[in-house]
């Protein structure tokens, strides 16, 4: 699933085949959308915030006109969404039926594919669609004691379920939540009143984060023999390693599932049952 890494790196790659571009051809394949045309206006950035994409759009018309309107696609992959960037009349990589919206400029074909949000907004409105999110771990706008305030105010929780909640702060999915709770031998499911230290915590997973954003393949844990041919790469400590030693005590490691808590479903978790006992 992406997580706020994989949206970051998503955002730099749009950014870079779209910014300063002109539209030639979009197309919306959506029905709130479908007679949108945007041929003419000029893409002038693209953002992430959290796990969300806002590419924001500059009116067609002379240089230097300030009445210009400015419009948002605002973009969420949920599970299964991905943007791809193509030569001009590329073949896509993924079936033309999962197309959600189509960009073309003379330089570069955008492609959003299996999108779980597409709507188009004015700049202006961009805080009804983001504006709920709590402090962005990849952000200009991290604050890591708003991020505690936030968390610490319903003690009861479970810490997995906190960290999951964009509300409380933006960019950790399930990968990193159980990654993070790991290295802070916290169980996902014991309360965030028992957390000894939760800046630390915060702390890992920002670290986790920005450690990826320039990979391909997500990686949480190195390898001192990274590098040596035939080795491959290091992968989690202990998401998606059920049954497996873990790396720091050698007890196989668990899987369980956490939920459910207002507006999630129950989510598959990872742990030592021995750094991280069972509440």
């Amino acid at each position: 699933m992406p997580e706020g890494d994989s949206v970051w790196r998503a955002a730099a790659e749009l950014h870079k085949a779209l910014a300063g571009q002109t539209l030639t051809a979009s197309d919306f394949r959506v029905p709130r959308f479908a007679t949108l045309n945007l041929t003419g206006w000029t893409v002038s950035e693209v953002v992430p915030r959290g796990k969300h994409l806002l590419m924001r759009l500059l009116e067609s018309g002379e240089a230097g006109n300030d009445g210009r309107r400015t419009l948002t696609i605002h973009s969420h992959l949920k599970m299964e969404g991905s943007w791809q960037v193509y030569a001009p009349s590329g073949r896509w990589r993924k079936p033309g039926h999962t197309a959600r919206c189509v960009l073309r400029t003379a330089t570069a074909d955008v492609v959003g594919f299996s999108l779980g949000i597409l709507e188009v907004i004015p700049t202006a409105d961009e805080d009804h669609v983001v504006g709920h999110l709590g402090p962005d771990l990849l952000g200009p706008d991290w604050d890591m004691e708003e991020a505690v305030r936030r968390i610490k105010a319903a003690p009861d929780i479970p810490i997995g379920l906190a960290l999951l909640d964009q509300k409380n702060l933006a960019g950790i999915g399930n990968i990193y939540r159980c990654e993070s709770c790991f290295l802070s031998g916290v169980h996902p499911a014991a309360p965030v009143s028992a957390v000894p230290d939760l800046a630390g915590l915060l702390a890992d997973a920002k670290r986790l984060l920005e450690a990826n954003l320039g990979s391909a393949r997500r990686v949480t844990r190195e390898s001192p023999l990274r590098g040596v041919r035939g080795v491959p790469r290091p992968g989690y400590w202990v998401y998606g390693r059920e049954h497996q030693p873990c790396h720091r005590c050698g007890t196989p490691t668990h899987r369980g599932m956490l939920g459910p808590a207002s507006g999630m479903e129950d989510r598959v978790i990872y742990y030592c049952p021995r750094c991280q006992p069972v509440p």
